[in-house]
């Protein structure tokens, strides 16, 4: 799909994600994406951001559902879709295994992963995404319809 067969507008931001986290979305095993802060639902660019979160490398969770998958950073490495945002009621039990005690959760579906990693810089928070960067990353993926 090229560029210009894409919606117009404001339609897809980019979420950058530390390692090991966004392979574990890419997986399909983490549906559940942390944030302090709402965002609303949508499509968005998983952009494996530079840093990779040691420790979590070691959590048994994390081991089990990214072993033997390269972990890729500063590139988008796929698209997904948020269906919605929550945070869990006070004292009730989380949604998921992936989700923290009072972060925002994010629903995560439709993953897809992208053949080749897209070189990009993300930043903190919903980035809007360049022209450019779109038509590489969909170029990649001719039967995404949004």
């Amino acid at each position: 799909m090229s560029a210009a067969t894409l919606p117009e507008g404001d339609w897809i931001r980019g979420i950058s994600i530390r390692q090991p986290w966004t392979t574990a979305i890419l997986t399909g095993a983490k549906t559940i994406e942390n944030r302090p802060r709402p965002w609303r639902t949508g499509w968005v660019l998983l952009h494996a951001g530079l840093q990779i979160d040691r420790p979590a490398l070691r959590l048994p969770l994390v081991a089990r559902t990214i072993r033997g998958r390269e972990l890729v950073t500063g590139a988008v490495v796929g698209v997904a879709r948020i269906t919605d945002c929550h945070q869990d009621p006070e004292g009730a039990a989380l949604c998921s295994l992936w989700a923290h005690v009072g972060a925002w959760h994010l629903e995560l579906a439709d993953v897809q992963e992208l053949p080749l990693p897209v070189p990009a810089r993300g930043q903190l928070g919903p980035w809007k995404p360049t022209a450019d960067l779109l038509g590489q990353v969909f170029q990649q993926l001719p039967g995404f319809r949004p």
